[in-house]
């Protein structure tokens, strides 16, 4: 571990490393699940593509673009610039969904809700988040 990890480490209390975890844990459970049914073209998510209106001969590659975000993501060296690219990603989803009309609450802010966990995850775990974030 080098001096950089270990302050880091340092910084962060066990509690808030865990929730950070668990946070980051399930924004990351979520994608997987959306990227690997996205990759393996199934017709749950060729279905959903289309509905959003997009040509279902993109979900392949939203998929690959989503498993790349992921990797980036789950590795702390790269996590900060991760999560920075899921935000536009994310972004995109919302607008996707207010330009349809579908539901506030259910639709248009669940890609928020993903966010909030991955920004939160990696908030509580990352001291060097909370110097460009400091929320509190």
């Amino acid at each position: 571990m080098n001096s950089l990890q270990q302050s880091n480490v340092e910084a962060v209390s066990k509690g808030q490393l865990w929730t950070g975890r668990v946070l980051s844990g399930m924004g990351v459970l979520f994608l997987v699940m959306d990227t690997a049914f996205k990759l393996i073209a199934s017709p749950m998510a060729a279905q959903a593509t289309e509905e959003l209106g997009y040509p279902v001969r993109l979900v392949p590659v939203i998929g690959w673009i989503e498993a790349i975000l992921l990797v980036l993501y789950v590795f702390p060296r790269t996590s900060v610039f991760g999560a920075l690219l899921w935000t536009g990603y994310l972004g995109g989803a919302v607008a996707t969904h207010f330009r349809l009309g579908n539901p506030l609450f259910t639709h248009q802010l669940f890609p928020i809700y993903i966010a909030t966990f991955l920004w939160l995850g990696l908030w509580l775990r990352d001291r060097r988040v909370r110097a460009i974030l400091p929320i509190a």
